[in-house]
Formats: structure tokens, C-alpha cells, sequence
């Protein structure tokens, strides 16, 4: 048995729901915020047995695809300004974060 968690941009968050649901994999989403660009995340924890991690993490990548934005900078608060770069830039967003756990113990109540 495996715990995986995947950290994904909320962009893509419904659409992982939906495909999570319809290929049986049993999850629970948290609301996070990643710390770059200080934007809205989804943090999905699924158990999954060890025959199907693969197929969890191929579902993943293929639902939660990279993409270029365009973001506006954070003034610095007090820190040092030298690395601030005042004007919009294009960054890559999306994908998934993602990380397998083993567990020894898991429970259904």
C-alpha cells in the first residue's frame, strides 16, 4: 500500500477530481498555496494499493499539464530588493507535484 500525494494547481483541480472518481481511485483534497507564486493549490492524498500506483501517476500526468502564465511580481516587504524584478514575466505553471509514501498500516472505519 502506498500513500500518494500530489500537489496540482487548482486550474486543474476539478478536471483531476473527475477522472480520479471515474478511474475508482478514492482521494481527499486539501486546499493549499504554493510558496513561488503564491497561488491557489490543490493537494490530493490518495491510498492506492501498490499494482495501481502506476496507473495513478500516468493519470496524473496526463491530466495536469504544464502551461505558460504571465504573473505580476510581488513588491518585496523589507527584503532585499537587489533580485526584484518590477514588470510582468512569463513563468511555467502546472504539472503536479508529486510524492510516494509507503505505508504499514491502513484502516477503513
Amino acid at each position: 500500500m502506498k500513500m500518494v500525494i500530489a500537489i496540482v494547481q487548482d486550474h486543474d483541480s476539478q478536471r483531476l477530481t473527475d477522472r480520479l472518481t471515474k478511474a475508482d481511485f478514492r482521494n481527499t483534497k486539501l486546499a493549499s498555496t504554493g510558496g513561488f507564486l503564491r497561488a491557489g493549490n490543490t493537494t490530493f492524498l490518495c491510498g492506492v494499493k501498490d499494482d495501481r500506483v502506476k496507473e495513478l501517476l500516468e493519470l496524473i500526468d496526463d491530466t495536469c499539464g504544464n502551461r505558460e502564465q504571465t504573473v505580476a511580481p510581488v513588491t518585496p516587504m523589507g527584503g532585499n530588493a537587489d533580485s526584484y524584478i518590477p514588470y510582468p514575466v512569463e513563468v511555467e505553471v502546472g504539472g503536479a507535484t508529486v510524492f510516494v509514501l509507503p505505508i504499514e498500516q491502513f484502516e477503513r472505519f
